[in-house]
């Protein structure tokens, strides 16, 4: 059995000069005694881990509603896809792996019902009222929204992990949080996501038939790790192509961005967590040459996938949804949950950010019903 300090010091011990040391956290926004047998981060992980916010992902959009079918992705099984890719790549640099997880874990904790058809709809409904981002919404779940605890409303999250999930980019996520450069950490887990929905939602989309293999043959990412399966498995299967197409495209991406963040590691002579954050640019990324092929792929799929007939025409529905239950909850207010109005009684917030949070929790399943329920006369409520 390892100690809190003896696992502390085995990070002192395996870990690179610039990864994030537990021991070295900037700590909590409430002081709590520290566990005996856990890390600062692994105690993070756990907490996310067990959070009622992370649970419902299990029924919410990546890119297929929940009941489209069973085989599709969702929130959870791609956020679980980010953290093992994440925690990959940080174990091979040689980073804190706990701190990897524990931010790849929680990076989506604030998406909407319906993925992104869903939070344009809400920031639509909020652009008086403050707006509505998905990145933004995941920081104020582990800050706020979880009320798990008797001494403090949040997680209680420690410093770095909050900062991860602030400062989460990618094409779909604004960044907030000052200006210093975040730790490697947390760039690892932004590329991780990247990597993570570009690949499998290749995956999800032939297999859903919005994507053909020929159709895909314009992408150079893709077709050179095609060729190179069907070069050594000529006779090999469709399903068995698409998965280790898929597979070897996953390592490509893995292995240039290790690559290319090992040698800027080196370029801007990163010794320390403070070069990191004195750091011009960030350090994870992918090669320049690579990275061109990577956007051509993230480009195809928009066309091709993201804007598909069967996709925006789910997106339509989901606008319809959100819109209607927002309008009835707004005007009649009672309707909502206990806890729900609780927080109306306090005046905590304004009603329509209350509402706002109460829509953004549910899963698309659990939306879709009460949708019925206050709509439809044959459906009991």
């Amino acid at each position: 059995m390892k100690s809190r300090e003896e696992l502390e010091q085995l990070e002192d011990q395996t870990l690179v000069a610039y990864a994030q040391r537990s021991n070295q956290s900037r700590g909590r926004q409430y002081p709590e005694p520290e566990h005996p047998y856990r890390t600062a981060f692994q105690r993070d992980r756990d907490r996310v881990i067990h959070a009622s916010a992370f649970r419902r992902l299990q029924y919410k959009t990546q890119v297929f509603v929940n009941h489209e079918g069973d085989y599709y992705r969702t929130r959870i099984t791609h956020t679980m896809e980010v953290a093992q890719i994440a925690r990959s790549v940080a174990r091979s640099l040689g980073l804190n792996q706990d701190l990897t997880e524990a931010i790849a874990l929680a990076h989506d904790l604030g998406h909407t019902p319906f993925g992104h058809s869903g939070e344009k709809v809400l920031n639509e409904i909020m652009k008086n009222d403050g707006g509505f981002e998905h990145n933004a919404q995941s920081y104020r779940i582990v800050t706020y929204l979880e009320d798990r605890y008797p001494d403090f409303q949040g997680l209680n999250l420690s410093y770095e992990v909050l900062e991860g999930v602030d400062k989460h980019r990618t094409r779909y996520d604004r960044p907030g949080g000052d200006g210093d450069q975040y730790t490697v950490e947390a760039q690892i887990v932004d590329l991780a996501d990247e990597i993570a929905y570009t690949s499998h939602d290749i995956d999800d989309g032939l297999t859903s038939k919005l994507l053909e293999f020929d159709g895909l043959a314009v992408v150079p990412l893709w077709k050179r790790n095609f060729d190179r399966v069907k070069e050594k498995y000529p006779d090999l299967a469709r399903d068995k192509v698409k998965y280790q197409t898929v597979r070897l495209l996953i390592n490509e991406q893995v292995t240039d961005l290790l690559e290319e963040t090992g040698k800027r590691i080196e370029k801007f002579g990163v010794k320390s967590v403070a070069d990191v954050r004195r750091c011009a640019e960030e350090l994870a990324a992918f090669s320049s040459d690579f990275r061109q092929d990577f956007l051509e792929m993230k480009r195809y799929l928009f066309q091709n996938m993201y804007r598909h007939s069967h996709v925006t025409r789910m997106e339509g529905k989901a606008a319809k949804v959100i819109q209607e239950l927002f309008k009835i909850y707004e005007a009649t207010p009672d309707i909502l949950p206990t806890n729900t109005r609780e927080k109306i009684k306090k005046n905590a917030e304004p009603l329509r950010r209350i509402i706002c949070d109460y829509i953004a929790g549910m899963t698309d399943r659990f939306a879709i019903e009460e949708h019925e329920k206050l709509t439809e006369p044959s459906v009991r409520v």
